[in-house]
């Protein structure tokens, strides 16, 4: 079926079934283009709460359709490719969670929005990499257990007197970790007058010469009221999509043309089609595990 088909088939359906399409920064720019709106995790996560749709097509890795499951028990939610896995999540199970919370039982949990729904249920709160040190910081307990990701915790930590202690010690996201000092440094040497833009899942050696360091929502903002021309953007590839299309008038470069999240790209635009069609691949979780997540989800979202 051609693009164009495609494109209409899906906008037809999407007003029969009164159904939006929320879209990650990372997707594929048609996945992008044809979204009711495009965001990182946590503008997902509210913009989700925010709609009378009565069906979310999901456009992300799995972690992110749980989240807005979690927070949209009435309504249907769905991800075109079930296979689109988080590596990143895999990385702290929910028996994982159980065991540091028996060995330190006066700290409180907090859990990056990148783990599972079973992980979610066991912790305290849950934050982004664009609130992560605004929550720790609510937390009552001065010793503070934070995962999956390691270098979210490292940067964190430079915002808080609390102790941080990462679960588990080598969390990672692997798209991320293919970013190096040497190579940003190259890049600042031939831009020399672009703003190096950087995702805190970076290493500490990349974000420590960069000359931002933050969400995507906030990369974005960043760019739209710099007074730079030009960008080096140190996260996934098809970001830079979004930011060109607002700022055509700016040069985006990638810190690594290899910047990218196969498990996002596994969404396509025949396979929105077919899950919106056939309404597949809902996300469906135990009314337990829904319950205790969303708590600590909405502790995040409260003001």
């Amino acid at each position: 079926m051609e693009k164009a088909d495609l494109v209409e088939k899906i906008e037809r359906l999407k007003m029969e079934k009164k159904a939006i399409i929320l879209a990650h920064n990372y997707q594929r720019p048609e996945i992008q283009d044809i979204a009711d709106f495009v965001g990182d995790s946590l503008e997902l996560a509210l913009r989700a709460t925010q709609t009378d749709a009565k069906i979310l097509i999901f456009c992300g890795v799995n972690f992110m359709a749980e989240t807005a499951a979690i927070l949209n028990p009435d309504k249907k939610v769905l991800i075109p490719d079930r296979n689109a896995l988080c590596p990143m999540a895999a990385m702290l199970p929910a028996e994982l969670v159980r065991l540091y919370r028996k060995r330190y039982p006066d700290a409180e949990i907090v859990l990056y929005v990148n783990s599972l729904a079973e992980a979610k249920a066991l912790c305290d709160a849950v934050c982004t990499s664009a609130n992560s040190a605004e929550i720790i910081n609510r937390m009552d307990s001065e010793t503070v257990l934070f995962g999956p990701d390691l270098n979210l915790a490292r940067y964190t930590m430079r915002f808080t007197e609390k102790k941080v202690i990462p679960i588990p010690p080598f969390g990672f996201c692997p798209v991320h970790k293919l970013f190096s000092r040497e190579a940003v440094l190259e890049l600042k040497a031939m831009y020399p007058d672009a703003e190096l833009l950087a995702h805190p899942e970076c290493d500490p050696e990349v974000w420590e010469v960069s000359d931002f360091v933050g969400s995507t929502s906030k990369m974005y903002k960043e760019a739209l009221v710099s007074n730079a021309d030009k960008f080096i953007v140190a996260t996934e590839i098809d970001f830079l999509h979004r930011m060109r299309k607002s700022r055509d008038d700016a040069t985006f470069i990638p810190a690594y043309e290899g910047a990218i999240c196969v498990n996002m790209k596994l969404h396509t635009l025949e396979k929105v089609y077919l899950s919106l069609k056939h309404e597949r691949h809902q996300i469906k979780l135990p009314k337990k595990v829904m319950d205790s997540a969303r708590n600590a989800v909405e502790f995040m979202l409260k003001k």
